[in-house]
Parts: structure tokens; C-alpha cells; sequence
């Protein structure tokens, strides 16, 4: 199969592409390399003759239709996004350009290529979106492919709005689509603003430990390399029409984990101190949602599909490749706002 991944620089994107590379997969990047995207995530494929990288912007229709044109994909894994809560509560604006107008940039260049090919049935536009578009859940409760959709961030608001623009091209113009909306992923390659990365470093650093309000919220935690083999499943086996929610069946509050990646370290580059004194509860952040939790059930009955990799196990491999790729993230917390406080505009 020749898979045409956008977003395919950043970190789940990276790894969907290592993967299906490995698998024998032909795969061309897209990706405008913002300030996520990293091409240093692909070094392991980045000579391989299976992959091939466009630098182009989604909200360019032009160089869309041009690169389905020439590289005449069998399937489509839309990642490209703007993707951190935080971000979006100071500048909305990107993630409503990007992942509302960018992913109806990409459904409309993906259904006239479709059109012009004779409407393959074996196409597929699949969407990877987030579980957040559901909005919080109280102490019980889990989140189905039927749970309503309650976005509550300007992120989650613009996923749920890119969700219902590549249900309504199915079901009005019958482009074939399948989407994923997935838990939280946690990994190697892990863009260092967000927490288990966060906490990595700046307890390698000897800075506070920041934790919104008292660490009470809970998230379920997904392997990234588990995530990407559950992605290409879909994208191979999915149903047309279809959703299906992805979970790691690993909840945790954020407290607990913080606590956990310490003593991770505490082993591994052990100090004088333990790594958790260095634990800082902040201000919370507006419109943080209590809980999320993912029923995976769907995935796991159609397609037979469930998360290989523990919390524990995940977070252990994690520590220690940012203690292997330091190289990597020096260079990452260069990047534009890494290591500042943001979404307290909101």
C-alpha cells in the first residue's frame, strides 16, 4: 500500500510512518514543519526508498492536489494538527486554520483524486482524532463511539468540528473514511511541552515539577508505538464509515503518574534527593477536563486489536530514551514557547 500521512514529522505521526516503513509500506510525508515537526524523528527511514517527504502546508490546496497527483496514494492518514491544549487557549487561530480549514483542504483534494481514480472502493481517508472531543467525565463512565460530543478547549472544539467535516463527506459524498479517536499517547520522540516529557526534564534539570491544580485529573495512557499499530490496523481493516476509539486501558491520575516517572528516575540517574521534592503544584488551567476514559471494546471485538505495552513498562521505556536522545530534545527546547507557561491567557 502507498500511504500518503500528513503530519507525518511530528510524534504519532513519526511513528505511524517508522512503522509502516518497517512493514514494507510505501509512505510520503506531508508536513509543513512547523514548530513540532521534527524531520530528526524519521533519521531511521529517511533513506529508505519506501519513503518519500513533501514539505507542504495543509491549508494549501494547490500543493495538495499536486501531491496526490503525482505520488497516486491507496490511502490517506490525516494526522496533521495543531495539537496542545495549552496553545490553543493563547492563540486559537492556528488550530482553527490548521485543523478545521486544513482537514477540508485535505478532504476536498482527497475526494476529487478519489473521483478521478473511478472511486476506488479500497480507498480510505482515515481521520486521527482525539478523545477529548467528548468532553470530561465525572468519577464514572467511559467514553464510546456514541458517546455526544462536548469539546471543552479551543483544541478539542476544533478536533470535534474536523470530526463532523469528514463524517459529513461520507455520508454526502460517500468518500470512504474511517476515524480514530484516541486516549493520550506518552513515548520516545514525545514533543518536550507536554507532561510525561515536561517532567522527564525538568526533573533532569533540577526545576519544579509543575502540576496543575493537585494533580487530580485522570487521563488513560497509550504507548505511541502501540498507537501507531492500532492506526494502521484501522486504516487496513476498518470498515468504511466506521469509528473506532482507541484506547491503552491505563488510567491514571496525573499525580500518579508524576510520582511514577520519579521514581523511574530515581533509579535510573539516581541523586541526593528524591526527583519528587521537586513537585510543584501550579495554577490550573481553564476548562481542564476532570477525567477521560476510553472503551475500546469496538476495536478490540471487530478489528482484534488491544494495547501490548503497560503504564509501567511504557513509562520505564520513555525515561530511558530521553536519557539515550539527549541530543534530540536539547535541541527541541529551543523551539518556540517550549519551557514557558502557556493557556493562562484563558
Amino acid at each position: 500500500m502507498k500511504i500518503l500521512v500528513t503530519g507525518g514529522a511530528g510524534f504519532i505521526g513519526s511513528a505511524v510512518i517508522r512503522l509502516a516503513v518497517a512493514r514494507g509500506h510505501e509512505v510520503v510525508n506531508l508536513d509543513a514543519l512547523t514548530y513540532a515537526g521534527c524531520l530528526e524523528n524519521l533519521v531511521s527511514v529517511a533513506n529508505d526508498p519506501l519513503y518519500t517527504f513533501e514539505h507542504a502546508d495543509i491549508r494549501d490546496r494547490p500543493a495538495l492536489d499536486r501531491i496526490f497527483t503525482e505520488h497516486l496514494p491507496d490511502a490517506v492518514m490525516h494526522l496533521a494538527a495543531e495539537s496542545h491544549v495549552d496553545r490553543s487557549i493563547d492563540g486559537p487561530g492556528d488550530f482553527i486554520e490548521t485543523n478545521i480549514i486544513g482537514t477540508y483542504n485535505m478532504l476536498e483534494a482527497a475526494r476529487s483524486y478519489w473521483v478521478a481514480q473511478g472511486k476506488p472502493e479500497a480507498f480510505r481517508f482515515h481521520h486521527v482524532s482525539t478523545d477529548e472531543v467528548y468532553g470530561s467525565l465525572g468519577a464514572e463512565g467511559i467514553f464510546t463511539e456514541d458517546s455526544p460530543y462536548d469539546p471543552r478547549s479551543p483544541y478539542s472544539a476544533s478536533k470535534a468540528s474536523s470530526d463532523h467535516l469528514v463524517c459529513a463527506w461520507h455520508e454526502t459524498y460517500g468518500l470512504p473514511v474511517v476515524l480514530t479517536n484516541c486516549s493520550n499517547n506518552y513515548g520516545p520522540f514525545h514533543f518536550p511541552e507536554k507532561l510525561v516529557p515536561v517532567v522527564i526534564l525538568n526533573a533532569l534539570a533540577g526545576k519544579p515539577i509543575p502540576v496543575y491544580g493537585q494533580g487530580l485529573n485522570v487521563r488513560d495512557w497509550l504507548y505511541v508505538e502501540d498507537h501507531a499499530d492500532a492506526l494502521l490496523l484501522v486504516l487496513e481493516k476498518g470498515a468504511s464509515g466506521r469509528r473506532y476509539n482507541i484506547g491503552g486501558e491505563n488510567e491514571a491520575r496525573n499525580i500518579d503518574l508524576v510520582k511514577t516517572i520519579c521514581s523511574i528516575l530515581d533509579q535510573k540517574r539516581p541523586k541526593k534527593t528524591p526527583y519528587a521534592d521537586q513537585i510543584t503544584f501550579v495554577q490550573d488551567r481553564a476548562g481542564h477536563d476532570l477525567r477521560y476514559a476510553i472503551d475500546p471494546s469496538r476495536i478490540r471485538d471487530e478489528l482484534g486489536w488491544r494495547p501490548s505495552v503497560t503504564l509501567e513498562e511504557g513509562l520505564e521505556l520513555t525515561v530511558q530514551w530521553y536519557l539515550n536522545n539527549e541530543g534530540w530534545w536539547r535541541a527541541m527546547q529551543n523551539c518556540d514557547g517550549v519551557g514557558q507557561r502557556l493557556g493562562t491567557k484563558g
